[in-house]
Formats: C-alpha cells, sequence, structure tokens
C-alpha cells in the first residue's frame, strides 16, 4: 500500500453529514437509515455508533449500548478529520452517552445539529429511559439547531399533554434552547397529517395526505434528509419541505417484509431521489 500523499486536487470539501444513532439490524432505521438517506441526497455520510439492536418489523428483541469511551472515540476521530457541517442524533441509549456526545459537541458552534429525540421505536418498545431524558434536554435540546419530536416525543419533552395546541407544544420546546421546532403530526387523527416548523420569528405548517400503513425508519430517515440538505447548504426553512416532501413519496412505495407488520421504506428505488 502508498503512503503517498494525495495530490492538492485530491483534497475535496464534499457536502459531509453525521449520523449518531443506533444499529438496527433489519437495515430499516438508525444508522443504516441514515447513510442511506445521505446517499440518496448525494452527501458523504459518517457514523457514530452509540448502541446495536436486535430487530426487524415485528419488533426490538435486546439492544446493547457501547461504552461512553467507545462512542467519543468514533465522535472525535470523525470530527478530526472529515468536513462535517451537519449532524443528526437519534437513538442515544442513555444518559452518560448522552452527556458525553453533548459535551464533545458542545465546542463545534459551526456544526448545524438535528436532535431527533428518539424515545419509542415504532413497534412500541421503549428506547430511553427518565434519567437519559432529562439528560437530553438540559443538554442536548440547547446545542440543537432543530428538534424533530412527533407529537408524544413532544409531551415527555414539555411536561404538556400530547394533544396541546401544536404552537404551544413548539413553543415550549424553544425555551427549551433548541432554535428551531418540527413538530411531526403523524399521531394525531385525521385524513392528512399537519407537521409544525417553528422558530421564534417563524411557523410554516406543511401539510400532506395521510398514508394508512405503519412504516419502519420514518422518523430517523427524514430528519437524516434535513441534515443532508443543511449539510449541502439549504436554509432550514428549505431543507425541511424538501425533506418532508421525499418522505411521503417513500412513504408512498413502502413495502412490507415476509413475516413483520411494519412496512419498509424503499431506498432502493432511485426514482425516489431528491
Amino acid at each position: 500500500m502508498s503512503n503517498r500523499t494525495p495530490p492538492e486536487d485530491a483534497r475535496q470539501a464534499r457536502p459531509s453529514a453525521l449520523t449518531i444513532a443506533g444499529s438496527d439490524s433489519c437495515g430499516g432505521a438508525g444508522i443504516q437509515a441514515d447513510l442511506k438517506t445521505f446517499s440518496a441526497w448525494q452527501v458523504e455520510g459518517a457514523s457514530v455508533l452509540t448502541a446495536v439492536t436486535a430487530q426487524n418489523t415485528s419488533g426490538v428483541t435486546r439492544v446493547e449500548a457501547l461504552s461512553a469511551g467507545m462512542v467519543a472515540a468514533q465522535l472525535e476521530a470523525v470530527l478530526a478529520d472529515l468536513p462535517v457541517t451537519a449532524a443528526k442524533t437519534g437513538m442515544l441509549a442513555n444518559a452518560s452517552l448522552i452527556d458525553t456526545i453533548a459535551g464533545l459537541l458542545a465546542s463545534r458552534s459551526g456544526l448545524a445539529l438535528v436532535v431527533d429525540p428518539v424515545m419509542v421505536a415504532t413497534s412500541g418498545a421503549r428506547l430511553l429511559d427518565g434519567e437519559a431524558e432529562t439528560v437530553l434536554i438540559e443538554r442536548l435540546l440547547p446545542l440543537a439547531a432543530l428538534v424533530t419530536p412527533n407529537l408524544p416525543e413532544a409531551a415527555v419533552l414539555t411536561g404538556l399533554p400530547a394533544d396541546a395546541e401544536p404552537e404551544r407544544l413548539a413553543d415550549a420546546l424553544l425555551n427549551k434552547g433548541c432554535r428551531a421546532v418540527l413538530l411531526k403530526g403523524g399521531h394525531a387523527g385525521g385524513a392528512g397529517v399537519e407537521d409544525w416548523l417553528v422558530t421564534p420569528n417563524h411557523r410554516l405548517k406543511l401539510q400532506h395526505a395521510r398514508v394508512n400503513r405503519r412504516v419502519h425508519g420514518t422518523g430517523c430517515s427524514l430528519s437524516a434528509a434535513i441534515t443532508a440538505g443543511l449539510a449541502s447548504g439549504q436554509s432550514m426553512s428549505a431543507a425541511v419541505p424538501a425533506a418532508v416532501d421525499w418522505l411521503q413519496r417513500l412513504i408512498a412505495g413502502s413495502w412490507l417484509p415476509k413475516a413483520g407488520d411494519l412496512a419498509m421504506l424503499p431506498f432502493s428505488d432511485r426514482s425516489l431521489d431528491p
């Protein structure tokens, strides 16, 4: 193997995004879904693994978190070398890992951080305990350029009921220190779905038709698509609607595996690329 330094014209500043999340053994959510999404959005993807899960579209059967030292080593290695301009967090497993990650990201003021507060899997498995939720609120949310909760997650993060007015939930999250909130309305009833992008100075309602199927990995894929848009230089007001529209097209083409009851997103269908 050659140890020669590459020529200067080989050193390119390519859009690069980072995912900090758990592994999904069936590939439809977590690190795997995030990297597939980055690829679809033509962004170089890096990853920091927080936990390994044994799961499929029928449920999660086992979760093992990595050590805080190993997570820190991964994150330090990536940030020391790659030109990462946007990152997202997904499943963070426990309070120790969240505290470690927040400590390392706190000094990266130029990094656009998207926090997907993964607390409960689509299958219903609990992925974050109470102590970890507290650390996420106190340490990670103040670093976030955007937080992307669904209604039950917003209720946990704010202490408000899940059926509170969306603007009230979003404002309560902004008061936790994040700079913007994408409140996902899929858990509300009705033929359509309303998502809200809220900043201290702007409110945008995103409406789309409801697809009547339960789909694996939608939250991961949406936050990863937004992160890819930000890494490519898009503004928040452009990246979020584009990602929502892209995800809706994937959901419409979702497919069911042989045994599970959750549908999978068709990442391999290139016609659905943005």
